[in-house]
């Protein structure tokens, strides 16, 4: 069986997505209908659709209206809204967030909960099918699962000949245990750089074809479109700003360095520094309130953590030339106090050609972003994945059942 990578599949499944597209765009169309808008041959569109049937993805929608002496009006196709459902997943650091949509993109709903950071995979995978039972009103059609899109915190790459891996070791825990309770094969991918995927398709950077996303979370990530595709760099290690040094003699990182920007503007450095100043929160709700109070110290701390991180975008943008800068996470809520101080730090260091053309925006699909970029990956129709390889993203064991379910 050929390889679902594989050029001739790669070109079949265009050809579906075609069809489905069209179908999502225009509601339900004759056979001729489709073949005028598609410009397909015959052949090979009624070979498409045969397969799309019998996989219940299209269903009939009833005889169209025919003219006078015409004879038996035509049949007419449309999406089946409860196939091919998608669930997106973001195992954050301290909490699960899930989403779902059904074949004709439309969303089922979105749910969230938060946990202690060291709760076991089993039992974040609890959380996340009760959470996945909540959508809908718990009538989410589980069995009409077509695959999940799932986040995870830090670098997610592929198996390298050098690595020291067992032939069907997956690339993370989580990726059997999603298997086995959903049934359904998982793509998996960093969910900062999945939150970018679902801000640049859905959020604040809809339609702009070169993004720059960073999340200022427990941890310090984000992600890149680049000439209209997520990139994801050699190994799956794109987006890792927050671990660009800032200070060489700053506080010991998680990754192993010294300095880096994670240790500055994540939440627990922020919450620390501010205590530290003498300030009293234990949260960032807490750190919000002292601010709208006019709070000096929290003010003066996000003067400076706002002007590191501008320093940062700055240098990234100069490098990479974005159009917009997205920030998320729950340290944007923060607001002017820190955004305001970003964009003046990355006004002062950008080029001086790129000052007035780089926009500067808050997030807006909130703690649900990386769960919609899981989604992404499961629909894997947009433009910006024009270049993302979706083959890789799969353990070895659940790629063959994936060619298993290909017709």
């Amino acid at each position: 069986m050929s390889h679902p990578r594989g050029p001739l599949a790669q070109l079949r499944r265009g050809h579906e997505e075609l069809v489905l597209g069209l179908l999502r765009k225009h509601g339900p169309l004759s056979r001729g209908e489709l073949g005028k808008l598609c410009q397909l041959s015959r052949t090979t569109l009624y070979d498409i659709l045969a397969e799309l049937v019998a996989g219940g993805a299209v269903v009939a929608a009833g005889p169209q209206d025919a003219p006078r002496g015409r004879g038996r009006p035509a049949e007419t196709l449309t999406l089946n809204p409860e196939a091919g459902q998608a669930i997106g997943i973001d195992f954050a650091r301290r909490a699960v967030h899930v989403a779902a949509v059904n074949l004709a993109h439309e969303i089922v709903g979105s749910a969230s909960e938060p946990h202690d950071a060291d709760l076991p995979w089993e039992q974040r995978v609890d959380l996340a099918e009760r959470l996945v039972g909540s959508l809908n009103d718990g009538g989410l059609r589980l069995g009409a699962l077509s695959a999940i899109g799932a986040g995870v915190v830090g670098p997610v790459g592929w198996p390298e000949p050098e690595d020291d891996l067992e032939p069907d070791e997956p690339a993370h825990p989580v990726q059997p245990l999603l298997r086995e309770r959903f049934g359904a094969p998982v793509l998996l991918d960093n969910n900062t750089r999945l939150a970018a995927l679902g801000e640049a398709i859905w959020g604040a950077a809809a339609g702009d074809r070169d993004v720059l996303y960073l999340r200022l979370s427990h941890g310090v990530g984000g992600g890149l479109v680049v000439g209209g595709a997520l990139h994801r760099g050699a190994y799956g290690l794109s987006g890792e700003f927050g671990h660009i040094t800032v200070d060489p003699d700053g506080a010991p990182c998680d990754c192993g360095g010294a300095g880096c920007l994670e240790t500055v503007a994540s939440i627990r450095a922020v919450l620390d520094a501010y205590r530290a100043a003498g300030g009293r929160a234990d949260d960032v709700p807490e750190l919000v309130k002292a601010i709208r109070a006019g709070d000096g110290t929290a003010l003066t701390l996000l003067e400076g953590v706002g002007g590191t991180i501008g320093g940062v975008l700055a240098a990234v943008c100069n490098a990479i030339g974005p159009s917009v800068i997205v920030i998320g996470g729950e340290l944007a809520e923060t607001g002017p106090a820190l955004i305001e101080p970003v964009e003046r730090a990355l006004r002062a260091q950008v080029m001086p050609v790129s000052r007035h053309r780089v926009s500067l925006r808050r997030a807006t699909l909130g703690e649900a972003a990386g769960a919609f970029g899981g989604i992404a990956l499961v629909l894997h129709e947009s433009p910006l994945l024009s270049r993302y390889p979706a083959g890789p993203d799969l353990a070895p064991d659940l790629l063959e059942d994936l060619k298993r379910r290909q017709p």
